[in-house]
């Protein structure tokens, strides 16, 4: 029996590869549903799944190994809810009666991020942040949001309730920094709903810097409080090498990058001379996306005077242009693209297609509604261990 990465009491990983955790066997959490399977079936499992569903429409499909996570501390982005009271704060999960579950020893954390969750405890405390019980729908503190960057720097987010606390947590946050120096980016999150709903869309950032620099392969990518970004960034990087490869053998003239996000995959497949177009409905992921752009092109990356970023749906903006790239890459949430957008990408120009899935079924629906390409090659990346859920790409090429 080995223990962890990070040393945590509550997780050791067994001979057989599988995850041991207290807070699991205690049934204190539920989350990580297949974690008494040894990790190596998991990713094995996953992998089948999705060749299952696309096996009836590439039956020739190529599949090359998949890309492992470490089975613990891998997760580099925290959502806790808290619970409990102003002086006994719950940070973690709630139960099925609405009860805080205190989580902060989880082993899927990586210790630079563990280390800040009893300070953040203790700064509910000392701000005075009641939390918020959904039993009683009173409180303000609903959750706590923490992202750590390949630096060690942090991201901070708290998801309240209203504004009411927010002149506390300013006056109380400089005690937080010099507790953890490493806290670069903190601010509010407004969610006033009584709903299962993560965050608000109002957003006051309360420190100088407004993103956090999560460094992939050499790009420093800027992620700003409520962009999206992938919560296993060494399984990410993998994801956005093997994209780029696939890219540099295609060797488009043009390139789009649907549900660009921040820029990951833009940016990694631009090259000198090759226009390439990310698309994104958040304007915070755009604007971040055209600040790496920017820092890059001022360092003498003449790879990135071609490239632009557009703030639309990806949807529209598609179905509007007179025809597509010669490739694109398309990375939609869990929905998929649809059958608008799939169909409309079937009967254009393009030559190839790079589908990076967080969800096999509407993979398979989207790829059955583009009959004139077929899956070419594909890899299953495992950014989360111990749950069934996995990040598919596949390279879709005309017939």
């Amino acid at each position: 029996m080995a223990t962890i990465r990070g040393g945590s009491r509550h997780g050791v990983v067994l001979e057989d590869g599988s995850l041991h955790c207290e807070y699991y066997d205690s049934r204190r959490c539920g989350s990580c549903t297949i974690i008494e399977t040894p990790y190596h079936q998991q990713v094995a499992h996953k992998r089948a799944r999705v060749a299952a569903l696309l096996e009836p429409l590439a039956p020739d499909l190529r599949w090359l190994p998949g890309v492992e996570s470490r089975p613990t501390a891998f997760r580099t982005k925290a959502k806790m809810v808290v619970a409990g009271t102003v002086d006994a704060p719950t940070i973690g999960i709630l139960d099925a009666h609405g009860e805080g579950q205190d989580l902060r020893e989880c082993p899927l954390y990586p210790p630079a991020l563990a280390a800040a969750f009893p300070h953040l405890a203790a700064f509910v405390t000392r701000a005075r942040l009641e939390p918020y019980s959904v039993p009683h729908r009173r409180g303000e503190l609903k959750h706590v949001l923490v992202t750590l960057a390949p630096d060690g720097d942090l991201m901070v987010r708290w998801v309240l309730r209203s504004t009411e606390a927010l002149s506390r947590i300013r006056k109380h946050l400089p005690w937080l920094v010099a507790q953890l120096p490493q806290l670069s980016v903190a601010s509010v999150n407004v969610q006033s709903e009584h709903k299962a709903i993560l965050e608000g869309e109002r957003e006051t950032v309360l420190t100088d810097r407004d993103t956090l620099t999560m460094t992939v392969n050499g790009f420093d990518l800027h992620v700003r409080p409520q962009s999206f970004f992938q919560t296993n960034t060494d399984v990410a990087a993998s994801l956005y090498r093997q994209a780029a490869a696939w890219i540099d053998e295609a060797a488009p003239a043009h390139l789009w990058d649907l549900y660009c996000g921040v820029g990951g995959f833009a940016l990694h497949t631009a090259a000198s001379g090759r226009p390439v177009t990310g698309v994104e409905a958040s304007a915070q992921a755009v604007a971040s996306a055209r600040r790496t752009r920017d820092d890059r092109l001022a360092a003498g990356d003449t790879a990135m005077e071609h490239v632009s970023f557009v703030t639309d749906d990806a949807v529209a903006w598609a179905v509007r242009q007179a025809d597509a790239a010669q490739a694109v890459v398309v990375n939609p949430p869990r929905r998929g693209l649809g059958e608008e957008l799939s169909r409309w990408l079937d009967g254009s120009g393009a030559s190839t297609v790079i589908y990076s899935s967080c969800n096999p079924d509407t993979l398979a629906r989207d790829v059955a509604w583009m009959p004139s390409f077929v899956a070419r090659e594909a890899r299953l990346f495992d950014m989360f261990p111990h749950t069934t859920h996995g990040e598919v790409a596949v390279v879709l090429a005309r017939h």
